[in-house]
């Protein structure tokens, strides 16, 4: 590939420059700059949920998949390393990592836990740079700095600079310009690109569009006419035009919140156990109130003093951030995870695939309508606690775990967010 386009420097000064930076196999990437013995091992992080969150390479060259049952991974390959999700870690990288990019750019919008857009147009000059190089400089100082690897897409849109983050993985830089564009996207299928689902990439393909430059190929007036007005501006972005802007406010909201406890003595106490899921599930669910978010899907752990887990995961009839909703539906399903004999150390629950409260989904039996009393409820709740601290009204379910805390408690248990959506 010649050096027109591996985009050595992009020259036309008119073109907005957008960096992309993606992680690579982000989770893992901060398992390993914790513990830098984990380094070209195959590693998979997850446990706590039962399923693969993330993997490294040597993990995915082994044929391991993400949300690969943990049960299934120990089974069929013993050799990789598996560990539970450290979201709290996660988060204070993706601060850092976006810290670095803001030395060299003022708009940096916070896409996700890993990934960044920035607008770097203009700035070769004030720091006497080409684009490459400033790239260059940020993927070398998160590597130094962080012991993170990165990949970086440099493009005039957005939708194209993650087409260029994209192209070359792990720890690539690839630019992108109006004039080679077509060289990308015509290697790119259509279903990779940014806000295209299956859906509409399969409706795409049935009329002949299998790659992102068939897709550009195709007239402003085909567009309009089978598409609806988003995939217009997704057209434009890919054809180079700078339409989706860099969204500079902080992110808060969350793809998942998970609230854990661990505690000692370890303990089969049923009643004890219950409990402590119970403040767990109404700690989440303040946090999912506080942000305007409903969770579609629950899970819960237990956690043994052997640092086993057992794992229990269910979808919800109508999304909800009513605690006695969840609560109800844990304690029908503990018997799942808990056996007698074995000593618990640890509980946790994670709300997860969270939309907006704004989201109404009525089931046949009047779930919806009863979960929204509750929700009515709590947001009063909510309101006397911001007066006078937390937990001046909490659930008769939460009531053991406060008043029977076991012997040692750690009360320095981090709140495990995963952060952005």
């Amino acid at each position: 590939m010649d050096d027109s386009i591996r985009g050595k420097s992009l020259k036309l000064k008119a073109e907005k420059i957008i960096l992309h930076m993606d992680g690579d196999a982000f989770f893992v990437g901060v398992e390993m700059a914790k513990n830098p013995k984990l380094l070209g091992k195959p590693v998979v992080t997850g446990e706590e949920r039962g399923i693969a969150s993330a993997l490294s390479y040597e993990a995915k060259a082994l044929g391991v998949t993400r949300g690969m049952s943990i049960y299934m991974i120990k089974k069929k390959f013993p050799q990789v390393i598996v560990l539970p999700g450290d979201y709290a870690a996660y988060a204070k990288y993706s601060g850092m990592m976006f810290d670095i990019v803001r030395r060299y750019a003022d708009d940096v919008e916070e896409y996700s836990i890993d990934e960044c857009f920035a607008d770097l147009t203009g700035l070769e000059g004030p720091l006497k740079l080409t684009y490459r190089e400033m790239a260059e400089r940020i993927k070398k100082e998160i590597m130094t700095e962080l012991r993170l690897s990165v990949s970086i897409g440099l493009a005039p849109s957005k939708v194209l600079a993650k087409v260029a983050s994209k192209y070359v993985k792990p720890n690539g830089l690839t630019v992108i310009t109006k004039e080679t564009a077509p060289v990308f996207l015509g290697k790119t299928p259509i279903e990779k690109i940014w806000g295209i689902g299956p859906r509409t990439a399969e409706f795409l393909k049935k009329r002949g569009i299998n790659t992102a430059l068939d897709f550009t190929n195709k007239d402003l007036i085909w567009i309009r006419n089978n598409l609806s007005k988003p995939y217009e501006m997704l057209w434009r972005e890919l054809c180079g035009e700078y339409l989706m802007k860099i969204d500079t406010e902080p992110k808060t909201v969350y793809s998942s919140v998970q609230k854990t406890r661990t505690f000692h003595p370890a303990t089969n106490d049923r009643i004890f156990l219950l409990s402590q899921l119970s403040k767990n599930i109404e700690e989440a669910c303040r946090k999912a109130r506080h942000y305007k978010l409903v969770p579609k899907k629950v899970s819960f752990f237990l956690k043994s003093q052997n640092f086993e887990y057992s794992v229990c995961s269910f979808s919800l009839s109508a999304p909800t951030n009513a605690p006695e909703i969840i609560i109800s539906l844990v304690q029908k399903k503990f018997g799942e995870v808990h056996k007698r004999g074995v000593l618990y150390r640890t509980t946790g629950v994670t709300l997860q695939d969270l939309v907006s409260d704004s989201v109404s989904q009525g089931d046949l039996f009047g779930g919806s309508d009863r979960a929204q009393k509750f929700e009515q409820v709590h947001k009063q709740l909510d309101s006397l606690e911001e007066k006078f601290g937390k937990r001046v009204v909490y659930l008769g379910s939460t009531h053991n775990a406060l008043k029977k805390k076991k012997v040692g408690t750690d009360s320095d248990d981090l709140d495990r967010d995963l952060l952005f959506l």
